[in-house]
């Protein structure tokens, strides 16, 4: 797959595919799309109830280029509870491509540059322990072939690409698998705002609500199993 790299507006680069015209995150800010989106609309509302040490479950539909992962890493520095993050990517970048996008783009804290490639060097498929309050697992495949485990993850990133590029990823019977991995009053978050895309999530059995969107765009949407 052919990828650019392309600046965002607050400063951070993303990556446009030319076959899907496509971008990986918004243009109007790739690390402010996924502290909105991501972590303060669905991270943060789980860290919240945490309890002990019981460890935050986190599952992300579309690795990407780790950006979302990176962030959640670097929240993890600062949680009392750690969190085990699950990723699945169906085509995972190459090697060349990430140096490309340029890791100083991402990273506010020079500390984690090490954590950032750690992330990327990860085996596939294999649960790594990238620091005491972070554990990456990363699954190669579509989500639809993967086998999850039920009522496991609090916080469900689904960060595919848009429904008229990737339309296989937004179906009723997805987010059905979705569900039933979830842990009972988990959400799910989402960029996308998109009529059918919640009348599939309220199909298959979510509490649907529509927030404020991060900047240059008016809505998200989150999920909630109740």
């Amino acid at each position: 797959m052919i990828v650019e790299v392309r600046p965002t507006a607050d400063g951070s680069n993303t990556l446009y595919v030319p076959a899907l015209d496509e971008h990986y995150h918004s243009t109007h800010g790739a690390v402010q799309e996924a502290l909105h989106v991501y972590l303060q609309a669905g991270l943060e509302t789980a860290l919240a109830t945490a309890t002990g040490p019981a460890p935050v479950w986190v599952l992300e539909v579309g690795f990407g280029t780790g950006l979302n992962a990176l962030l959640t890493l670097q929240r993890s520095l600062s949680s009392a509870a750690p969190i085990f993050y699950d990723t699945i990517e169906k085509h995972p970048l190459a090697a060349s491509v990430i140096r490309k996008l340029g890791a100083e783009r991402y990273i506010l804290n020079p500390e984690l540059l090490e954590c950032y490639e750690l992330l990327h060097e990860a085996s596939w498929n294999t649960p790594e322990a990238l620091t005491t309050q972070f554990a990456l697992l990363k699954l190669e495949g579509a989500l639809q072939d993967l086998p999850l485990a039920e009522d496991t993850y609090q916080v469900i990133y689904f960060d595919a690409f848009a429904p008229e590029k990737q339309p296989d990823m937004w179906t009723e019977e997805v987010f059905r698998q979705l569900y039933a991995a979830a842990a009972p009053g988990g959400c799910l978050v989402s960029y996308c705002a998109k009529g059918a895309f919640k009348r599939s999530l309220k199909a298959a059995g979510w509490q649907v609500e529509t927030l404020p969107g991060p900047a240059g765009k008016r809505e998200m949407t989150r999920a909630w199993k109740r």
